[in-house]
Order: structure tokens, then C-alpha cells, then sequence
């Protein structure tokens, strides 16, 4: 730490001796002091100069007329007290009435990465750390405690990084189930911008990431910051820029009235909200991934994530013992690691009607339980993993009709909507929380169970406890969290999957605590192509659940190549979900040859890259090893091009300095000599392939073999 006058500088801690540095630029941070409370004056790459005045009075607005007695910035909590003018950042209230709290800072304590001030004013203290972290994200987050003498209402508690005012455009996402993450561009003018989800988890159409940057940024251009909520449940998202700042972008857990009430000496602390920066969205997000690998090194996640094959669009509810004790045999015939019965084993469980709640074995479907067939797929060298929906209960089965009153709802004598037939047990409710607690835990000791989808179909809406009284999305989000904890607790080995209807729950806190996601419920790969590309700006590739499907697609109909479904999914966590036995000898021998070359290849954590193209129908998305001396791509074709054939595309994320034998990954043999029309491959498409300079890759590229629309190739660099 470096304080100079009213200034504190923090920066990015050093590795320790056992953590993998970050290639990325360092990070520091400026915190000025004010006649109110601290406020953020710079952020971004770091620097070695001391700071020998305070940078406030450097950037600060001058007074104007017509407005208030002193001029306008965004402090670390701003409000009208300070002069703030923009849409409301903190809202409490006491009695039945709005407070407007004018803080004075009473203390502050910082380290050469962390700084922590706390304020108080009408009897309520603030409490904000910021800190860097060696992944050189910003964290922050605020503590609110009622010092009063009466109940303190919480009803908003908004945190924000402001950005330079060069950052004048906006990414941001939206989308639905089966196209999540869809990313939308916008100008960064005057005026809020917010997207909102009040769903009960972030949704498919979340503010996931809010960037800001200079207009024109990409993936390898354009100093970009961002930031992202972690947090579960109710989260919203936003930019603004009044006429007197430079622009801030934040987050917010989003809260009910009376969902957050303080008695005298009680606390509510917000989620973190995280920022990073970078020149270019993968730098950007290269530090949420180094974070998630730091957080995930206690975890039995080893070097790559288990090839899988998860039963669901294999069988659906279809389920038999013999059926999938031959599907189990053929997997592990193919070298597959992990094997997963999904959704219809339990009680009941015939359709989506009925029985979520009743975790119990049906032994009308399965004579001898589970676990011959846990024991066959042991046997195969595999790991075994079982479906759940713990957060879930339907109306039609054993556990509403003993305990209705573990259902969330707006009243006493009325259920909110239905989603897929389906409500939402009570985990704020100790019992529903030791019930679910105890079933899931006595079957993976009974049953074997080395991993669980666990998944979250329902939206939470309308959501009354009637345990506590209030509305119930902060509470049922914090049991979740711990639920997950203590069966990690009881179960060190166990690997926990993130699913919510595919990706209708990505964010960091959850996925510090679980090994990987669902990415979507889509496996059409042309579909997919960008969903992986964007959901990889938050999370590593290893973590994103990528199975090779069948065709034509279950979700959209299209017919792709076996090859361009692997090709899609194989950077990621790579697996399937077809029913094997519909897979032609060939297509079957093909399947069990790209999972050997998926071990040979993918042998530890590799960097996520993605190329800028002009051509908006064509996407280059890879991996690269952290030496950077080998990389695997995919160029996927998703449309007609008004190029013909294809432009050359650049590969990024490879070093300057060496040079690189590039040839199609698996053999020119596996994507044809030629296309359908005779039309001969470019001359170094074969085994053999060509040297090029990392430095040409990256600034000029090269040219495939001609791609149809719906395809997709890969391509191996190694460094020679």
C-alpha cells in the first residue's frame, strides 16, 4: 500500500509459492478520500509511481448553478447527500419512513491489498471492503447494521465501480431457455440501463456480465471493464452515467419489502460484486477464470473434467436396469469416465407430473435398486452419478401431501403459477432443509454416488415462507448455498453439477461451490457455438458441461456432422447425450476415437481464446495450454458468408516468438480431402500440415478447407 495524502493505492498481491500466476497485466486500485466517504478514482493495469496528490481534486467536477451546493461524484456508496443525482443506491427505512443517512466516516483500515472503511449516520453503520485479489479482480462489498433502537428495513443496497469516460459502449446479455447469454451491444449515453432478474436465481436472461469499454472492443482489442454479481438468487445489473460522472457500472441483490428487516444490532451484508478489465473481453476474463481454479483446488477436479454420458436424451423417463446397464457397457467400451442417470429413477417418477420430493428408489422400475447398476458402472472404471431437484416439490407426491405447508407461496389459500408441474420447498424451513439433507445423503451412501446434476427447473415467484413470514428468495438462496456446503462437508469426493434448466443459474458464489455447469439444456452445436463462447467470459472452459447430441437436434431439428458436434464441444467439458445404441459402428468407433484423443490432448487447465472475425457467420473459439506452446480450434461456420470461401481467421493466445505446425486436429481424413462438390482442400490440410509464426497466426491467420453452413473443423498448433 502506498498513501500519499488523502490517496491509498492498493495492488495485486504476488502468487504464493503454491499458486499458478495470472499472465494477465496487474491490477491496482486508487481510493481517494473526501470530505464524505472514500471513492474509487482509478482502477486498471498497474503502475509503479507514487501517487503524491489526491487524484480526487484532479478529476472532480467543478460546482454549476441551479443544482446542489457541491459538486457531483460517485463515492463508494453514493447519495443525495453527497450530491449524487442519479438513481438511488441505498434505501432504508425506519418507522415506516424512508432514512437519508449522511455518513461520516469513523473508521478505516487497509493492507497493501485490502481497505475497509466504516461510517455511520441516523443510527445505521456502513461497512465497505475493497479489496484486489491475486487473480487481480476487485471485490466489494457492504455491510449494513441497525444501531438504532427499532426495526431497520433494507429494501436496496446497490455497489458500483465507476469506469473512465472513454468507456462509451456497453455489452451486455440476454436470451431465453436454450439460447442463454446472447450478447447486445449499446451506447453508453446519459441515463440507467438495468436488466433485472426476479426469478428467484439469475436467469437465462441476466445481466451476467456487465462490460463497458472503448467503442469497437472485442475480444483481443479495446481496454474493456466488467463487472458481475455473484450471487444466486434476485440480481440485477446496471449502468449509469449522470451529466457530472464519468459512467459506474454495478449490481444488487434484489429485494422484497420486508424481506430484509434489522432488530437492533442485526446485520444484512450484500453479495460481492466483482470487477476485472483487460485489453479485450479475454483478458478480461482470463482473471475470473484463474480466480475459479484458486477457488476449485480443493476440489476433485483434477486436471480435466471426466468425459461424460448423461442418460437424459438417451432414455428420458424411458428408464430400464437392462437398458441402461447395456448403455453403462457401451460407454465404458469407449473409454467414457463418468456415467449419469438422469431425471425418472426415483418413486413415482413416469412423466414430470408427479413425485419431485419423494427421493426414494423406485423399485417398480428398479427391482433391486440402483445399486447393481452403481456397482456395473464401478466396475467399468467409471464414476456413477444420479439426478436430483432438491429445491422442488410436486403437488403429486408423498411429501406435499404430509407437509403442504414446506411449499413457498403468496398466501395460506393460494399456490402461485405451476412451472413444469412443479413448486418450491421451503429450505428455510429447518425440517424441509434436514429432509433434503438426510434423503440425499442416505442414497449416496447406500447407492454410490460419486456426482450429482443437480438441477433447478422451477422460476421461485410469488414466494411467501410460511415459516418465517417473509418473502423467501434471500432466505431459500442462503440454504441452498449451505446445503451444498455440508454435503461437501459429508462427502469430500463428491462432484456437484450446476444446473437450472441448463444455464439458468451461472454466477461466481455458486460456482465456487460446485464443479461444473449445465451450460444449456440446447446440444444443438450451431446453437452452442456462441452460448460456450460467452458463458467462457466468466466461467474456465473445463467447468462449461459441452455433450456431443444426436441429429437431427432434439431442441431445434437442425442435422449436423458427428464431427461438428464434437468439434463443438470438445474444448470444453467434454461428454454426451444420445442413446449409443442408435449410433452407426462407424459413428460409435469415431465417438470412442475422439475420446482418446480428448485424454491425449487435453491433459490440463488450458486458456479459453476466441478470435475476432468481420465475417459475423463464422466463430473461432479455442483453447490454448498455458505455456502457450499448443492449441485446439474450432472454426464453426454457422450461416451462408458473403465471403467466398471463407476469409483466413486469426488464431490468438499463442506466443510471438514461436512457430507453430498448424494441421486439422485428428487427421485431414476426419473432415474430407474435399467437399461434396470436388472442390480440393487448401495445400497444407493434411497430416503433415504447415509452419507458420505464432506473431502471422495472430495478425494475419490462415485459411481452412471450405466449410458448409452447420459445420465445423478443428485445428491443432504445436509449437515446433
Amino acid at each position: 500500500m502506498n498513501a500519499t495524502s488523502n490517496d491509498i493505492v492498493l495492488h495485486q498481491p504476488l502468487p504464493t509459492g503454491t499458486e499458478a500466476p495470472i499472465e494477465a497485466p496487474r491490477t491496482a486500485v486508487v481510493i481517494s478520500q473526501t470530505p464524505t466517504l472514500p471513492t474509487i478514482t482509478y482502477w486498471g493495469r498497474d503502475f509503479d509511481a507514487q501517487v503524491h496528490s489526491s487524484l480526487f481534486f484532479s478529476q472532480a467536477a467543478q460546482l454549476i448553478n441551479a443544482g446542489i451546493d457541491q459538486a457531483e461524484y460517485a463515492s463508494l456508496m453514493p447519495l443525495q447527500s453527497q450530491g449524487w443525482s442519479g438513481t438511488p443506491m441505498l434505501t432504508l427505512t425506519r418507522d415506516g419512513k424512508v432514512l437519508f443517512p449522511d455518513f461520516r466516516v469513523t473508521n478505516h483500515e487497509s493492507t497493501d491489498s485490502s481497505y475497509t472503511f466504516t461510517a455511520e449516520g441516523d443510527d445505521v453503520e456502513l461497512s465497505v471492503t475493497l479489496s484486489i485479489d491475486s487473480s487481480g479482480l476487485l471485490v466489494q462489498q457492504a455491510t449494513i447494521t441497525n444501531v438504532g433502537n427499532s426495526m431497520l428495513g433494507v429494501n436496496r443496497l446497490r455497489l458500483a465501480f465507476p469506469v473512465p469516460s472513454t468507456a462509451r459502449e456497453l455489452l451486455t446479455f440476454t436470451g431465453h431457455h436454450l439460447r442463454e447469454r446472447a450478447p447486445q451491444r449499446h451506447n453508453f449515453e446519459q441515463g440507467f440501463f438495468s436488466q433485472e432478474s426476479w426469478i428467484g436465481r439469475p436467469g437465462f436472461s441476466s445481466g451476467f456480465l456487465f462490460c463497458a469499454g472503448i467503442p469497437g472492443f472485442d475480444f483481443t482489442h479495446g481496454t474493456v471493464y466488467g463487472v458481475h454479481t455473484a450471487w444466486s438468487g434476485n440480481t440485477g445489473h446496471f449502468a449509469e452515467r449522470t451529466a457530472y460522472t464519468h459512467g459506474i457500472l454495478g449490481g444488487e441483490e434484489l429485494l422484497y419489502p420486508g424481506e430484509i428487516e434489522l432488530n437492533p444490532g442485526e446485520s444484512y451484508t450484500s453479495p460481492r460484486l466483482i470487477g476485472s478489465w483487460g485489453e479485450g473481453l479475454t483478458e478480461l476474463s482470463s482473471r475470473f477464470h484463474h480466480h475459479l481454479r484458486l477457488a476449485h483446488a480443493n476440489f476433485r477436479t483434477g486436471t480435466r473434467r471426466p468425459i461424460t454420458l448423461n442418460t437424459w436424451e438417451a432414455v428420458y423417463f424411458r428408464q430400464k436396469p437392462q437398458t441402461l446397464t447395456s448403455l453403462a457397457s457401451m460407454a465404458a467400451d469407449m473409454g467414457i469416465e463418468r456415467f449419469v442417470v438422469d431425471d425418472g429413477w426415483f418413486r413415482g417418477r413416469h412423466d414430470d407430473f408427479a413425485a419431485l420430493g419423494d427421493w426414494e428408489v423406485d423399485y417398480g422400475v428398479w427391482p433391486d435398486g440402483l445399486a447393481p447398476l452403481a456397482d456395473h458402472v464401478h466396475a467399468n472404471g467409471m464414476e456413477f452419478g444420479l439426478w436430483f431437484e432438491p429445491e422442488m416439490i410436486s403437488l403429486n407426491s408423498d411429501l406435499a401431501r404430509a407437509h403442504a405447508d414446506w411449499i413457498l407461496r403468496p398466501s395460506n389459500d393460494r399456490l402461485p403459477l405451476p412451472g413444469r408441474h412443479e413448486y418450491v420447498l421451503d429450505l428455510a424451513n429447518p425440517q424441509a432443509f434436514a429432509y433434503i439433507l438426510d434423503h440425499i445423503s442416505a442414497l449416496i451412501e447406500q447407492v454410490g454416488i460419486d456426482y450429482i446434476k443437480w438441477d433447478h427447473n422451477r422460476f421461485i415467484t410469488e414466494a411467501i415462507s410460511p415459516y418465517t413470514g417473509r418473502p423467501a428468495v434471500h432466505d431459500q438462496t442462503l440454504a441452498y448455498y449451505q446445503l451444498v456446503r455440508q454435503l461437501h462437508e459429508k462427502f469430500p469426493e463428491l462432484a456437484i453439477e450446476n444446473c437450472a434448466s441448463g444455464g439458468g443459474r451461472v454466477d461466481l458464489q455458486i460456482s465456487e461451490l460446485t464443479h461444473s455447469v449445465w451450460t444449456s439444456d440446447c446440444t444443438d452445436p450451431i446453437e452452442r457455438a456462441d452460448i460456450q463462447r460467452y458463458t467462457s467470459l466468466l466461467l474456465p472452459p473445463e467447468m462449461l458441461g459441452a455433450h456431443i447430441s444426436a441429429s437431427p437436434s432434439h431442441q431445434t431439428g437442425r442435422t449436423t456432422t458427428l464431427t461438428t458436434r464434437t468439434a463443438v464441444a470438445f474444448p470444453y467439458g467434454f461428454g454426451f447425450e444420445l442413446d449409443l445404441t442408435q449410433l452407426s459402428d462407424l459413428d460409435r468407433w469415431l465417438s470412442g476415437e475422439w475420446v482418446t484423443l480428448h485424454k491425449k490432448a487435453i491433459t490440463e487447465p488450458m486458456q479459453s481464446v476466441h478470435g475476432d472475425t468481420i465475417d459475423p457467420a463464422v466463430r473461432v473459439d479455442g483453447v490454448v495450454s498455458q505455456d502457450k506452446t499448443y492449441g485446439l480450434f474450432t472454426i464453426c461456420q454457422l450461416a451462408s458468408s458473403a465471403d467466398y470461401p471463407i476469409r483466413p481467421v486469426s488464431l490468438p493466445g499463442l506466443r510471438s516468438d514461436l512457430i507453430y505446425r498448424v494441421r486439422p486436429f485428428g487427421g485431414a481424413k476426419r473432415y474430407g480431402d474435399s467437399d461434396v462438390a470436388g472442390r480440393p482442400a487448401p495445400q497444407w490440410w493434411n497430416d503433415e500440415g504447415t509452419l507458420v509464426p505464432g506473431q502471422v497466426l495472430a495478425a494475419w491467420g490462415i485459411r481452412s478447407k471450405h466449410i458448409f453452413p452447420n459445420n465445423a473443423v478443428m485445428v491443432e498448433v504445436q509449437a515446433v
